[in-house]
């Protein structure tokens, strides 16, 4: 092997490895600078399909990967979020997003002496791209624009990697015998099974056309063998749902499987299709040399016409997929799938949407236990043990996550998002360990006859009202990401203290005139304490809201402060104070 010959097979596959590096990196940076804008196609999914394949392909145009769409897809379906028959256009959808990047690839093709087509080369732009890329990143202080730089300098790697194995095939196509092994590929059938092969052994379709394009510049590769090529590499980018289809349940197995006979049917009929009218019309172009712009236009064509074949068929795609996966749909679904960390911002949002789901049902445990108080049931006594327990697995299993979420690449937003969440966990798993303490209260009061006084019920009575408020506020501001409702419960909190130390001292009062007993007293500590922790955890959460928009977590140091200076927290905490007034004693 000459000199020559070995030089350019170190070039090509240093150049794969500089092409893959930068897609990588060009994906990260997208992802992050998607980060909410992903959670909020997300939320506009629907049923209409039309919707979900423009979902599916601005996501993956977000995030330049249709594997990766298709893995957070098997992600959400293996964790109950969506059903199979959504993902479907979400398919077909990223199917025709991942073309834009042969699109941005087939710039490498551009020949010509003008002056503006110099200038849309990538060797001509890509230095440029990545000196700004890396000074963005290096000094700035913001998230977006961070995100940004990395995206330049990875889109600039890319391109390098693109020139490298397109100089790399120069002499590698000067070998004998080279011209033969490319017409061997007009065989449809063998140019499907390459294009599959090798882009499930990379796991990307985007960069086996990438590579495919770079080995057309050296002029060798046909129409007619670009063709099959292509359309296999469409199947082999299956490889990665299907591997990543292990160990989840029938339904999200399903998506792998829609994903395939998705890929499988088009080039089926599409080759079909090509070949029937090649035999009758005979086409001209099938041994001329294609270029970059033609395997993008091919590319695009395949899949856009798939999907306008395929688009009606949609219900035929889901039975086909239980046909092939037999059994009805598992009932238990995983709680947060680690699959969706290959997509950390859509993790993050589901994350968030599962920390909300937490403090609606710890409020809910607290709602119960406060009114079981006064009408005790056993049925309901036993139902909020049970959602107890239920927030302590949240509590588990979003905290193990949120921890291994925190290990990624996060944007400075995603990790504020991500701090938000660890800090607060804890706090709605304390507040329903407080409804199980307030469940043994009024446990207590029933089993044994216990009434309090007019008094004293009317006070815990003006109380109770405002832990009720103070829980509403806190779910609502934090649900929402509210400062303005968040800074309302810090005033309440304040005022829920001084209610608590003032029915102490009026419960002292009344055992000293005897008109109260010791164990009525217990039972009143018991309830007021709780009521204080409650009151406690809410003032966390709230400022932890408050706080998360300052980027820093200092609570002590927040309060501290806002009981000093804060003028409009002395003005609240006034409202507060003769909003929840006790009645003047006699």
């Amino acid at each position: 092997m000459s000199t020559e010959i070995l030089l350019g097979l170190f070039q090509l596959c240093g150049g794969l490895a500089f092409f893959l590096y930068g897609m990588n990196v060009m994906s990260s940076g997208l992802e992050k600078l998607a980060g909410g804008k992903l959670e909020q196609m997300l939320k506009v999914m629907t049923n209409n399909r039309l919707v979900a394949l423009l979902l599916g392909a601005g996501i993956t145009i977000a995030i330049q990967s249709s594997s990766a769409v298709t893995v957070m897809l098997v992600g959400l379906v293996n964790s109950g979020i969506m059903e199979l028959s959504q993902t479907i256009g979400v398919i077909m959808g990223s199917n025709i997003g991942t073309t834009l990047t042969a699109w941005i690839l087939s710039l490498a093709g551009i020949e010509g002496g003008n002056f503006f087509l110099t200038l849309l080369k990538p060797e001509s732009f890509s230095p440029i791209l990545a000196l700004i890329g890396i000074l963005m990143f290096m000094t700035s202080k913001k998230g977006k624009t961070k995100s940004i730089g990395t995206i330049m300098v990875g889109f600039a790697i890319l391109m390098y990697g693109m020139e490298l194995m397109k100089d790399g095939m120069v002499p590698i196509t000067e070998l004998d015998g080279f011209d033969q092994v490319l017409t061997m590929f007009k065989n449809p059938i063998l140019g499907v099974v390459v294009g599959a092969v090798f882009t499930g052994i990379i796991q990307s379709s985007a960069a086996s056309v990438g590579i495919l394009q770079a080995l057309s510049i050296s002029g060798n590769v046909t129409f007619g063998a670009a063709i099959p090529i292509i359309m296999g590499q469409n199947i082999g980018t299956c490889i990665t749902a299907l591997i990543s289809s292990i160990g989840v349940n029938k339904n999200a197995k399903r998506v792998a499987a829609v994903h395939v006979s998705f890929n499988l049917i088009g080039t089926v009929v599409c080759l079909a299709a090509f070949y029937a009218v090649d035999a009758v019309v005979n086409f001209s172009f099938v041994d001329q040399n294609i270029d970059p712009v033609w395997i993008a236009i091919i590319h695009s064509i395949f899949n856009v016409v798939t999907t306008v074949i395929l688009f009606p068929f949609a219900k035929l795609l889901e039975k086909i997929a239980t046909t092939l996966i037999k059994g009805e749909g598992d009932v238990h679904y995983s709680f947060m799938d680690k699959r969706l960390l290959s997509t950390p911002s859509v993790a993050i949002s589901e994350c968030n949407n599962r920390t909300v789901d937490m403090a609606h049902i710890a409020k809910g445990t607290l709602v119960d236990a406060i009114d079981l108080i006064s009408h005790y049931n056993e049925k309901k006594d036993e139902e909020i043990r049970e959602a107890e327990n239920t927030v302590d697995m949240y509590e588990d299993k979003l905290g193990t996550f949120l921890v291994m979420l925190s290990g990624k690449e996060l944007s400075e937003a995603d990790s504020t998002r991500v701090s938000r969440m660890l800090h607060t966990i804890g706090d709605f798993e304390r507040l329903s360990d407080h409804a199980v303490n307030l469940v043994q209260v009024a446990t207590e009061i029933y089993e044994k006859k216990i009434k309090f006084s007019p008094d004293a019920q009317n006070e815990i009575d003006v109380l109770t009202k405002a832990i009720l408020d103070i829980l509403s506020l806190t779910t609502e501001a934090f649900e929402k990401n509210d400062v303005t409702l968040a800074a309302r419960v810090e005033p309440l909190e304040q005022v829920i203290d001084s209610l608590s130390a003032e029915i102490k001292v009026r419960h002292i009062n009344r055992l000293q005139a005897g008109e109260c007993t010791i164990e009525l007293g217990f039972i009143l500590s018991d309830i007021l304490n709780n009521y204080e922790r409650i009151s406690d955890h809410c003032s966390n959460i709230a400022v932890t809201v408050i706080e998360m928009e300052h980027h820093s977590f200092k609570t002590h140091q927040y309060l501290n402060e806002i009981k000093t200076v804060d003028q409009s927290f002395m003005e609240m905490y006034a409202e507060c104070k003769d909003r929840y007034r006790l009645n003047e004693l006699s």
